[in-house]
């Protein structure tokens, strides 16, 4: 069924050809509600028609009857694209279609006219003249992408209703018009790059006008006039000139990149420039780049293709030409590199691949620029006309080829059940650019060369899938991943050998009569442990075989030099062998043997101490020392950096010497020395009648039952250093982590003792300052005060956010906030928890006071300085209040005489002379009702004026009359004057009752209040344990160690990165409701595990005051739930405190004074412009991406599960504006008649309703059909990641509020150089487990885990230097990884623990890892038995994986020796230490 034309002449529907009846199938296009959603749930095929759809639910209640028609258009367009419904989905879709069209067909009506076409078109110029004619300089620019959208829309649903020739001129003009402002209002990400009229604050930013002017700078860059391809094979080719905007357009030109892909890095470019050239630049005449941004830039980049270069001795092509624009080349090469990166979809994790396409079109670039040259081919082009590349030139020609290398040795893999040995991973095809024959692709590459040449064998399926000929396919590349436990000798053979022969020489000494040590010096004894290096050879002959043996499939890849250097291992170890045994009883001569073997240990220990001649020997292309490292180990393109400095050397160093001095002793006394007597006497014995069943009848002296006797022993001489290691990592660790302040506020009593000094701990840590003002900060009080006034606003918004959690009571919120005004009092305001009683206190020390010298009752009351404050502002708090309330000035001056009576008395030490002190208390309990009542609510303004008045007469009738000794004086004085005014009214019956509505003054009644009424039970709060943790933790870090924060303009930009495949978004009312076996619901248990934080929510959700509906306490109690499992919606909530902090930080730095002692309260209500900057600038700084991958297949899914975790997703992205959510999706096309596969990578933002897409960049292929799910899913989404950090977080991790502040402070650990010349390149963050409270199996895992993620951690880092990345809340220097193959290694099954490989990658390519305990962020563990005990195997299965790999046997070599060991006993030695046990 379909239209003939698409036009009628009526105006009334297009016809339809009548058919018989279809059935209609059950179709998931409808929300639970019944409401349509069809605009989500478009086939794939027929995801052009989405937007039209989107159109008509948006103007629906608007005109129904245009929404009506734009349906109308929809099917029109999907069933002529698609007229035999064969595509996925089609068929359901147009059949629910057609039945809604149907009905509305009969039930809407026109409303602007009388027939269809009229209606259409009095509606498109309705929208035309209110929308965008009205709006375009008023309007966001988001908003007018979506009204252009609409309008484009609109227009093409004019043209199919309307007959062309009934079209005026007007509409035409308003479609032109409508067509081209929306190439200037795209859906944007960060950055509105072509918007128009109102400016976004962003675009108005110095730093970013500078780096677009650099970009957009495209003077003197060639222009080839290019010509398109035509159809007639002799019309000659119509030359025409491309449109260039700036220096990515210009790439895009020659290359042919993807539009989605120059938008994605034009942003990404144009941020890292501007956030790179602000840091410390004044802003004024603020308007280029400076030229040290952009070649630090360069720096960063293209370090790793530098490398590659020197590595392969070949000249690198990012050079700039004599005379030109030097800047200008180097954003180029940059952009150049960033657009190849952006295109690479897999291959991004083969990064010498990309230094390899790089070097090639870099090279076209340059003859580009130096001459005329062809872009494509590099030939000489005189006639300056190619054939314009399209924008899948790049991917068709260059990407995809090497992608579909990489898929069919995927596809050898079959299912993760072949050998490691029978495919090559990412690490073999890669490590194909690290030797020169890489040249031979040549450029254009060429498809038939070697690399791209590939038998696909089909096994017949009664082979095994390892059963491949071994001439169909190609070899491995340098290293040969083996299942065996080999490979754990062959990686640490050193230490290995180290032990053997320390083992056999401790025998050999406690073999002799006396077993004494000393014995070594004895002659034979001495000549008897030299055959310990008889052992080592050979041990080394089979270090020498596996070598050859293990790496057998690998040598067809290998150079010949390579092969050489295994033979001739083996043969001299086999010679050394032979030799050592046969002259070992020559005496002298075996002493010169044994001389002459030890040389090259000798050497290796002489390059040990001398860390900086190793570097630069192993960088070194001189022959002869090529010659003496080749000996040594092959060259290899990574781990020829991994030299510590000397400090950092003798302290690890130091660590294994102590720990070995203590272990060798332990194992010669307690495991060997004992065992020597009783294997004397046991060979001694004779034993003549065997039984049956025992072993080795005929070997004399009884040897089996000596090997039987010391095999546990062995077995334990060997497991035992882990036991050692443990001990002194222990140590160490808890020596490093105290003298780290680590600890030193455990509890809130520690905390009442030190709060004074936390302010200003806060401002030495969080708050930036200057030079100058560093050394004035303490120094003047007006600064303090200002410290402190910054320091409320942390703090209370760090107790607003744990209220907003639940995890605290509004009585605690208020005991614990500190009060903004503190300008109102001569002294420091703290929170009402640290002066619970202290005004009661106070009165009662000075009401038992019996000495007649005021000065030491007040020496006592300022020994406590908390009840000093609390004195002093309670007196002045009351004084101001009362002071406001008065209206009559004679009752004011009342109030003045009796202060300045006491003013007075204190400054003469006369207080206690002319004031009792016994009515002291009779005042506090009346002060206590007087401000309750203030309190209170009224309904008769008369009564309770009066009820007032009489407190505040009975208030100074006890003060003038119980209280001061010459209060009838004032009480005279008062009645004079009243009498000379010829009043006849009483005291204080004139009040100003509107102050009451003065928020700072009622703030000043509460505060008294609290002075007045706190307990000593508000010493307790927070009750809630996780709130104590969580301030007593914050509390304590601001005492450690940490780099200063820098301004929020200078610091460091990052991005926080989510992967998600298909967890739990956010708990349904019906998941939290259903009861399993044992008839306990979700939330029934949550409830009994959290009841002061469900008490908290019903008393949140049941406040009159936010007048919670129904509907609104069901979502509040869903995300109460939520944010206490481990869902993707708790991980937003707390990724997205940063943009809060950033936020905060950016009001405190930008206000003035008023503001700062206003309160947070001044923020939100400061002007939109000044908002808006602050957005800007987070914005700038702070990115939030979560990699959704399968997000378009849960829009389209059947399964309500899927369903709902695609609108929770869609919920967060409408509720948290800076989200980006990209994912992978599957588009259905029609080419050449058939439906052909195509995989996208999309970013998407949240609109008013919908998701708005943002970037659409095309895949080579499916990305996650080749490696391991969870780093394909991370790799596809980071090139839509931003910033020179980059935060990893699982989808199972929290934030929270107060360490999201701390942010910047870490940020900068990026900027120091603290291990040699190398700055970090990961900064490991600590975690706190929060699912420690579910049983008691979880709280022992967390305390577990915790124990890992410090004490073990930290000695990883300090002194040990082996620290790797372990799926933790780490943050990567993101350009160094984005140039190194990315946060993770994705090789299908070796690198199922693909974590740490990330940081057994930064450290083999010069990087450094670090470890910060000053900062926490939440994860959250398993919790049930099953569930735990797959977690460690799948840790386990990782770490046996890891044994095989490459990574580990090339650290395990390139390391020195105690770093070895180091990294031996902290990864694959304890999983074989703890099979052992």
């Amino acid at each position: 069924m379909a239209s003939s034309s698409g036009t009628q002449k009526d105006g009334g529907p297009p016809p339809r050809t009548q058919s018989k009846k279809t059935s209609r199938a059950q179709t998931n296009v409808r929300n639970e509600d019944g409401s349509a959603i069809d605009s989500e749930l478009v086939p794939s095929s027929l995801a052009f028609i989405s937007p039209i759809l989107r159109v008509a639910n948006e103007i629906e209640q608007d005109n129904p009857r245009v929404a009506y028609l734009c349906r109308f258009h929809a099917f029109d367009k999907a069933h002529r694209m698609d007229p035999t419904s064969s595509g996925r989905g089609v068929r359901q879709f147009k059949t629910y279609l057609l039945h809604k069209l149907e009905k509305e067909e009969a039930e809407t009506k026109c409303q602007l006219a009388r027939n269809n076409r009229n209606e259409i078109i009095a509606y498109y110029r309705n929208f035309y003249n209110e929308q965008i004619k009205g709006g375009q300089y008023a309007k966001k620019p988001e908003e007018m992408a979506k009204i252009l959208q609409t309008a484009v829309v609109l227009y093409d649903v004019l043209e199919t209703v309307v007959h062309p020739e009934k079209v005026d001129d007007q509409i035409h003009r308003y479609a032109q018009d409508v067509q081209s402002k929306r190439e200037q209002y795209e859906h944007y990400n960060i950055l509105p790059l072509n918007a128009v009229g109102a400016k976004a604050a962003i675009m108005e930013f110095p730093e970013i006008k500078a780096a677009l002017h650099a970009l957009r700078d495209v003077q003197n860059l060639p222009m080839p006039s290019v010509c398109s391809a035509t159809n007639a094979p002799h019309d000659l080719p119509e030359e025409r000139n491309k449109s260039v905007f700036d220096i990515l357009d210009w790439l895009s030109s020659v290359f042919g990149f993807q539009k989605g892909n120059i938008a994605n890095q034009r942003e990404h470019l144009i941020l890292l420039l501007a956030n790179m050239d602000v840091r410390k630049r004044d802003l004024v005449d603020y308007t280029q780049l400076r030229s040290s941004t952009v070649q630090n830039l360069m720096d960063k980049i293209f370090k790793n293709y530098w490398s590659w270069c020197k590595y392969l001795c070949c000249e690198q092509n990012n050079r700039v030409p004599p005379g030109s624009d030097k800047q200008q080349l180097q954003l180029i090469y940059i952009g150049l590199y960033l657009l190849i990166w952006g295109e690479a979809s897999n291959i991004r994790f083969m990064p010498e691949c990309i230094c390899y396409i790089f070097h090639n079109m870099a090279d076209v670039v340059y003859g580009i620029l130096l001459s005329n040259v062809h872009p494509v081919t590099g030939d000489t082009n005189h006639g300056n006309q190619t054939i314009a590349p399209d924008e899948e030139t790049f991917l068709q020609t260059v990407i995809t080829p090497i992608y579909q290398v990489l898929q069919k040795e995927a596809k050898r893999n079959k299912g993760s059940r072949a050998s490691h040995s029978r495919w090559r991973n990412y690490d073999d095809l890669n490590e194909y650019f690290w030797s020169r024959k890489c040249f031979s692709l040549k450029w254009p590459m060429d498809l038939k060369a070697d690399f791209f040449v590939h038998s696909d064998v089909v096994l017949p399926s009664h082979e095994r899938p390892n059963q491949v000929p071994a001439e169909t396919r190609k070899p491995k590349t340098n290293f040969v991943e083996a299942r065996t436990f080999w490979h754990l000798y062959r990686s640490f053979d050193r230490m290995w050998i180290f032990f053997i022969m320390a083992f056999q020489a401790m025998v050999i000494v406690a073999w002799t009569s006396d077993g004494s040590p000393a014995a070594v010096f004895d002659e034979d004894v001495f000549r008897s442990v030299l055959t310990i290096f008889i052992t080592q050879a050979f041990l080394n002959l089979l270090q020498a075989a596996l070598d050859i043996v293990l790496s057998f499939n690998a040598w067809r890849s290998l150079k010949c030099t390579q092969i050489l250097r295994y033979l001739l291992k083996f043969a001299v170890a086999a010679v050394w062998a032979v030799i050592l045994p046969i002259w070992q009883s020559q005496g002298s001569l075996y002493n010169y043997a044994v001389a002459i073997y030890l040389v090259p240990n000798i050497l290796a220990a002489f390059l040990f101490f001398l860390p900086q001649l190793s570097r630069i020997m192993e960088q070194s292309n001189s022959l002869i020392v090529r010659l003496f490292m080749w000996w040594g180990q092959p060259k290899l393109y990574v781990g020829r950096d991994l030299h510590e400095g000397m400090f950092q050397l003798l302290k690890y160093t130091l660590f294994w010497i102590l720990l070995l001095i203590c272990k060798l002793p332990f194992s010669y006394y307690v495991e060997i020395l004992p065992l020597i007597r009783s294997s004397k006497l046991i060979m001694k014995l004779h034993v003549d009648n065997y039984e049956w069943h025992e072993f080795f009848p005929n070997v004399t002296h009884n040897i089996g039952v000596v090997i039987a006797i010391w095999a546990p022993i062995v077995l334990v001489y060997f497991m035992d250093t882990q036991i050692w290691y443990s001990i002194f990592s222990t140590l160490f660790g808890g020596i490093n982590g105290a003298l780290s302040h680590l600890g030193e506020i455990r509890t809130l009593g520690m905390l009442r003792s030190r709060f004074e000094s936390v302010s200003t701990a806060f401002c030495r840590c969080l708050v930036p300052s200057s030079d100058a003002d560093t050394k004035q900060r303490y120094m003047d009080e007006s600064t303090e005060r200002r410290n402190i006034a910054n320091f409320s606003h942390v703090w209370n918004k760090f107790i607003e956010s744990m209220r907003e959690e639940d995890l605290i009571s509004n009585e605690d919120r208020d005991l614990l906030l500190v009060p903004y005004s503190s300008n109102d009092v001569s002294v420091t305001q703290w929170p009402p928890f640290l002066l619970a009683s202290k005004i009661h206190i106070a009165l009662d020390m000075a009401k038992d006071f019996k000495e007649k010298e005021d000065t030491d009752l007040f020496r006592k009351i300022k020994n406590d300085g908390y009840m000093h404050s609390a004195v002093i502002e309670c007196y002045e708090m009351l004084r101001e209040i009362i002071y406001g309330l008065l209206e009559d000035e004679t009752d004011r001056n009342v109030v003045k005489q009796i202060c300045y009576n006491v003013d007075i008395s204190i400054q003469q030490h006369r207080f206690l002379n002319e004031f009792r002190m016994a009515g002291m208390p009779s005042l506090c309990e009346k002060l206590e009702k007087f401000v309750k009542l203030l309190l209170s609510k009224y309904e008769d303004v008369d009564v309770y004026k009066s009820q007032i008045i009489n407190f505040l007469q009975d208030i100074m009738k006890i003060i003038l009359q119980d209280i001061m000794v010459n209060g009838f004086e004032i009480l005279e004085r008062f009645h004079t004057q009243i009498q000379n005014n010829d009043k006849e009214e009483q005291i204080f019956d004139k009040l100003n009752i509107t102050i009451m509505e003065n928020k700072s003054w009622r703030e000043k009644v509460v505060r008294l209040h609290f002075l007045l009424t706190v307990k000593e039970s508000a010493v307790n709060v927070p009750t809630n344990l996780d709130a104590r943790r969580r301030i007593t933790f914050f509390a304590n870090s601001l005492f450690m160690k940490m780099p200063s924060a820098p301004k929020v303009r200078d610091m460091i930009s990052f991005s926080v990165l989510t992967p998600y495949y298909r967890e739990d978004v956010l708990y349904s009312v019906d998941e939290l409701n259903n009861e399993n076996e044992d008839g306990i619901s979700t939330l029934f248990y949550l409830q009994k595990i959290y009841p002061d934080e469900w008490k908290n929510l019903q008393k949140r959700i049941n406040d009159p005051k936010f007048n919670y509906s129904d509907a609104d306490k069901e979502e509040a109690t869903c995300h109460w739930a939520s944010y206490r499992g481990q869902t993707l919606s708790r991980t937003v909530r707390g990724m997205m405190y940063y943009k809060q902090a950033l936020e905060l930080q950016c009001f405190l730095e930008s206000a003035g004074d008023n503001a700062i002692f206003g309160g947070y309260r001044i923020m939100e209500s400061s002007q939109e412009d000044e908002r808006a900057s602050v957005q800007a600038l987070v914005n700038m700084k702070f990115t939030y991406v979560a990699s959704c991958q399968i997000y378009g297949a849960q829009k389209k899914s059947d399964d309500w599960r899927d369903r709902s975790c695609y609108k929770n997703i869609l919920h967060l992205m409408i509720k948290y504006p800076s989200l980006r959510v990209a994912y992978l999706d599957e588009r259905e096309e029609i080419v050449n008649g058939k439906s052909q596969k195509f995989h996208y990578s999309v970013l998407l933002k949240g609109g008013d309703k919908y998701d708005e897409e943002i970037y659409r960049i095309k895949l080579p292929g499916p990305p996650t059909v080749i490696g391991e799910g969870r780093p394909e899913n991370q790799n596809h989404a980071i090139i839509f990641t931003r910033g020179e950090a980059l935060q990893t977080i699982d989808m199972n991790q929290d934030n929270y509020f107060e360490e999201a502040f701390k942010m910047r402070n870490v940020l900068e650990e990026f900027l120091k150089s603290t291990s040699g010349q190398r700055e970090p390149t990961i900064l490991g963050l600590r975690e706190h487990i929060f699912t420690g409270s579910v049983s008691s199996l979880a709280w022992f895992i967390s305390n577990q885990e915790t124990s890992f993620v410090t004490i073990s951690q930290r000695i990883l880092v300090n002194p040990l230097r082996v620290r790797f990345y372990y799926g933790h809340p780490d943050i990567f220097d993101r350009i160094f990884h984005i140039t190194r193959g990315g946060i993770g290694k994705a090789s299908r099954v070796i690198n199922y623990g693909a974590d740490i490989y990330a940081g057994m990658n930064s450290t083999l390519r010069g990087g450094y890892i670090t470890h910060h305990e000053y900062i926490q962020v939440g994860k959250g563990r398993d919790m049930g038995m099953n569930q735990l005990s797959l977690f460690e195997a799948k840790v386990a299965g990782g770490n046996g994986e890891q044994t095989c790999s490459r990574d580990v046997y090339r650290l395990g070599h390139c390391f020195d020796f105690f770093r070895m060991l180091s990294f031996y006993f902290t990864t694959v030695g304890f999983y074989l230490s703890s099979m052992v046990c």
